[in-house]
Order: C-alpha cells, then sequence, then structure tokens
C-alpha cells in the first residue's frame, strides 16, 4: 500500500479527495438531503477506490496516469453513492 501511496504523491491524494467531494455534492443535491454524508462518503469512495484497484493487481491506473486514476475514482465514487442511496431511501 505505501507504493501506491509514494506512486501517486501528496497532489494526486488531493485531488482525490477533491473529485470525491464533488460527486458527494452533486449526489447531495440530486437526493436533496444529508449533504454532509454523501460529501463524506464521496470523499472516502474516490480515495478508496485507486488502493483497492492496486490491492487486487490492477496496475492500469500506474500506466494510465493521474487522469485515470481521477476517473477511476469519479466512477468508484458514483457507484457508492449509488449504492448509498438506494440503502437509505
Amino acid at each position: 500500500m505505501e507504493s501506491v501511496l509514494d506512486s501517486i504523491g501528496a497532489v494526486a491524494l488531493v485531488l482525490l479527495v477533491v473529485v470525491g467531494a464533488v460527486a458527494g455534492a452533486i449526489a447531495g443535491k440530486i437526493a436533496g438531503r444529508r449533504m454532509a454524508m454523501y460529501i463524506v462518503v464521496g470523499i472516502a469512495a474516490a480515495v478508496a477506490t485507486p488502493f483497492l484497484l492496486a490491492a487486487l493487481g490492477i496496475g492500469v491506473l500506474a500506466a494510465g496516469g493521474l487522469l485515470l486514476m481521477l476517473l477511476v475514482a469519479l466512477a468508484g465514487a458514483a457507484l457508492v453513492l449509488v449504492i448509498v442511496r438506494a440503502l437509505t431511501r
């Protein structure tokens, strides 16, 4: 795990947090409630997705660079937010 953190760097980690916060804010606006919960879940999912993929041995993120990592994080956050929305209905 440390190698993943070393390879993405602090700037990328901050960008992952921003991507997750934006995804969570959009989901919160759509849901119309619990904005803070959606933002926190979005951040957690966006940060966790690249680490989970690296733990599973999916190395496409390293080859694709920062943009691909951010897109994967956005997709992971969106998926988790949809699941949270379905469970909290």
